[in-house]
């Protein structure tokens, strides 16, 4: 694969069984596994048209989906626009290297720019490191850690 040999667009209904694929990969990368029924609703909310859900976006090499990505902009306390949370970032291990993942995180800026949304976020694991490597020279580690209920 060269570089830029793909398009990122928006997620389509048509593209289901090639998300779903990507998705299952992602998923197995976090060692996660979920329910159809969570496909099926995650998926619709990809495709949907509420401004307030998950927003969808893909690498697309002529008709093959390389990469995904999922997006939702919320409302935040400390400010009076919207912010963008990206929580959802996969390449196919084939494609990585080649652009895959900053074109995509480099669309969400572009579309929380759109949006008027003028801060994007995300998390990772800390080890990760592949990835972070991207994400440290686009982005900035902030000194926060993450908790959740137990």
């Amino acid at each position: 694969m060269t570089r830029q040999s793909f398009i990122v667009r928006n997620l389509r209904s048509e593209d289901a069984p090639q998300w779903r694929e990507l998705w299952t990969a992602y998923l197995a990368f976090y060692e996660t596994e979920l329910p159809p029924s969570v496909f099926d609703s995650t998926f619709a909310r990809l495709v949907g048209d509420d401004p307030q859900d998950f927003s969808g976006l893909v690498a697309d090499q002529d008709g093959r989906l390389i990469g995904l990505t999922h997006f939702l902009f919320h409302r935040h306390g400390w400010k009076i626009e919207n912010t963008c949370y990206l929580q959802d970032l996969y390449a196919l291990p084939e494609a990585r290297g080649q652009g895959v993942g900053r074109a995509l995180i480099e669309s969400v800026y572009a579309a929380a720019d759109a949006a008027g949304a003028p801060s994007v976020y995300w998390l990772t694991q800390e080890t990760n490191v592949q990835a972070r490597k991207l994400y440290d020279r686009i982005g900035t580690l902030s000194p926060f850690i993450k908790y959740q209920r137990a």
